[in-house]
This record gives structure tokens, sequence and C-alpha cells, in this order.
């Protein structure tokens, strides 16, 4: 266990901060004794003593009996009651709702995906889709439906986290100026938080990914979209008006040096995105003797990624072209944040054949660049974010502003 720092103040608020403290280690451990929870926090035995009982009191931990002794006195071993309720991250798509379901110390009870296919999905309609699909999982796992502690939800948009309104998803239908948050609240009486997806998919990978040991780190996403989500000593940066890592829309000496629009896709996203990448091996196969080795008229960006790796000319050439855009948004983003590792993630971003070319122009900057390496968690890192998300506000919600 890490020694936690105490904070200082009135009796009520240091006590409610010693239980905020004394909640977290236990997670984090599992299980133990008071004697490690002594050690583990600064805390004198009888302050741990008066938060243990004040936690059971509270129906937060369970004691599990003797341990084993070292020889002395068998230490009494207590555990957090992580099943004592639950959590939920969502994650909205233009192609699918996903959820993860977990107990309160972030252990996997579900996991799950709603095509959206042949469905509405103005947000009216998505709200319904995760109300409906929440109770169905509750049911599922025999939790009450007060047992759902936090509701974290992922969009493909800027997000208010403030207010949780979501500014536009324009793969879906009326997503603009959407209150989000008000709508869920309507049918959840939990926490409900709503944030930008790559911000969380930069906390999944933080919190059970290839960021693990990382304090300051971005992620960027390449795929259907371009975007980033930054990490500044721990935690998300999202800037003055909410809209920061929104690297789509950068201009850069390769591309047209396009003015932003809101309502718009960037000029970043014309080229690096799946459709960006297929419409350039698309409009190149159509020209009479192509250098590709491939007789298909079509194939899909995971095919010409492929080849590119596998060294076809026509194919190499288009994902080197991106290859060095992706790199001079990392030199930039590395002389303004200076970050100890930047991960590429996404369809495009985290395959071996960017990454590779990507490492390789990056090798003629002499200072500033960090560690490069592939995002780790797929599809799944939005929602572990969600979670890593929960976990930290779950204590908060578990304790009164004052324990008795």
């Amino acid at each position: 266990m890490k020694k936690e720092s105490i904070s200082v103040g009135r009796p009520s608020l240091l006590r409610r901060t010693n239980a905020l403290t004394i909640l977290k280690l236990l997670r984090e451990a599992g299980s133990c004794s008071r004697a490690d929870l002594v050690r583990a926090s600064g805390m004198s035995a009888p302050t741990v003593t008066n938060v243990v009982s004040d936690l059971l009191n509270a129906n937060l931990v369970k004691p599990l009996g003797e341990g084993e002794s070292s020889g002395g006195r068998p230490p009494d071993i207590i555990r957090f009651k992580a099943e004592r309720g639950c959590m939920l991250g969502v994650q909205i798509s233009a192609r699918d709702v996903s959820f993860l379901l977990t107990d309160l110390s972030g252990d996997e009870l579900d996991l799950r995906r709603v095509p959206l296919d042949g469905r509405k999905t103005n947000p009216d309609s998505i709200c319904g889709l995760i109300v409906e699909e929440t109770r169905g999982l509750l049911r599922k796992h025999k939790k009450a439906r007060e047992q759902l502690l936090a509701l974290v939800v992922g969009v493909p948009a800027i997000t208010n986290v403030e207010d949780g309104s979501v500014l536009s998803v324009s793969t879906l239908e009326d997503w603009r100026s959407v209150p989000l948050r008000k709508l869920l609240s309507k049918y959840f009486d939990c926490l409900v938080i709503i944030e930008n997806d790559t911000n969380l998919a930069a906390l999944g990978e933080r919190y059970r990914g290839a960021a693990r040991s990382e304090r300051t780190f971005v992620l960027i996403d390449i795929g259907a979209n371009v975007s980033a989500g930054i990490v500044l000593d721990g935690k998300v940066h999202h800037g003055a008006q909410w809209s920061a890592g929104e690297i789509g829309y950068l201009r850069l000496p390769r591309i047209l040096r396009k003015q932003p629009a809101l309502y718009e896709f960037g000029a970043l996203e014309s080229v690096l995105t799946t459709s960006g990448i297929v419409k350039s091996w698309n409009e190149a196969i159509a020209k009479p003797r192509h250098p590709s080795s491939l007789g298909s008229k079509e194939t899909d960006v995971q095919g010409i990624l492929n080849l590119a790796q596998n060294g076809d000319p026509l194919a190499k050439r288009i994902i080197l072209h991106r290859a060095g855009i992706v790199a001079d948004v990392i030199v930039n983003l590395s002389l303004v944040l200076n970050p100890g590792l930047i991960l590429l993630g996404g369809k495009v971003g985290s395959h071996p054949a960017l990454l590779s070319f990507v490492i390789k122009d990056l090798d003629k900057s002499e200072f500033a660049v960090p560690r490069v390496a592939a995002a780790s968690l797929g599809e799944t890192a939005v929602l572990w974010g969600a979670i890593a998300l929960a976990v930290e506000a779950i204590p908060s919600v578990l304790l009164p502003p004052y324990i008795s």
C-alpha cells in the first residue's frame, strides 16, 4: 500500500477525510488488517479503529475474522464491501451503445454492446435504450436500482462536464446542445457524469492499459474520427471551453490550412481517418497501371494497413504520408505539453504499420519527442475510463458530507 497524506481541518471534516483515506486504501488492498491501515495511512491506531468502526456502521466494510499471526495476537482482517453496489460505464457511438457493469471495486460483472442498426438515434431514444439495458443488467445480476451508485457516459463530442451537456454529435440524429445529464437524471437516482469518449479512453489506458505508470501523457485516437485525450498530472485536461484535444481541427503544413468550423469535420479528419485512407486508396487504384499488387478495386482500411505492413508500394506510400502527419502532430504536442508518453489508439492509430512508420519518422527529431506506443485496451478503453472515473468518485458518494 502507498502511504496517504492526511488533510488538516475542522474535526468533522478531518474525520470524513480520514474515512475517505481508509476507504480508498481498503478498496485498493482488497482485504487487510487495522495494523496494515495504520502503516499505510500514517494515522494513529485509535484513529484507524474509530474510522473502521464508522465504516462498519455504514455497512461499507466487512470483518473476515482473524488472519495469520506473525508471533503475537492474530490480526483482525477486514475488507471493503464491493458487492454493496455497482457502477456502470456507457459508450455512445455512431454504430452501437456499449455497457460495462462493475462492482464498487471496479471488477467486471457484465459487458454488453447493443447495435443501433434500425433504431432511432435521437437523444430521447438513446436515453430510453440506456434505461432499458441498465434495468436488464441490474435484474440479471440481482442488483436493486438503488445499488447503482454511478453512471458515466462517454460521447463522441465536445462535452461540458460541469453541466453534463453535449455540444454536437454529427453521426446521430438531433444531437446539438443536448442536456444529456439532465435527461438521464430523470431515470437514474445516482451520480451521473457525461464525458468526451477520447478523454475516457485515455483514463482507461491509465487505469488498466498502456499508461498505468504515467501521470502526464496523451492518447491520440485515429479511427472514424481523430481526437486526443490529454492527461496532465493524473487529471484530464479539458481546456477553457472543453475543447482541449480536438486535434482533428489542427492546421498543419502538410495539409490544407482550413479554418476550423464547429459543425464540420476538421482538415486532419479528412485525411487521417478510415474513410480518408480508403478514399485515397480507391482514387489511386482507379488510375491506369497503379503500382499495387492488389487486384481488387476496393478494400477496407485494415486491408490497406496490412498491405502497407507487407510492403505493397501503393499502400505503403499512402500510410507513410499519414504517418508523417501524425509525427507532425506528436512533435507539436510534445513541444507544448512535454508528456512522457504518447499513445496511438483506434483502428488506424494502433495498427503496427502506422506505428512503426511514425516512430521511424520521429527518429529525425532531436528533442521533445516522448516515448510512443500503441494503446492496449482497444474498443473497451472508453468503458474502462468511465469506470476509472466512477471509482474515483464513489468514496464521496458512499460517505455523507460529515460522517457521524
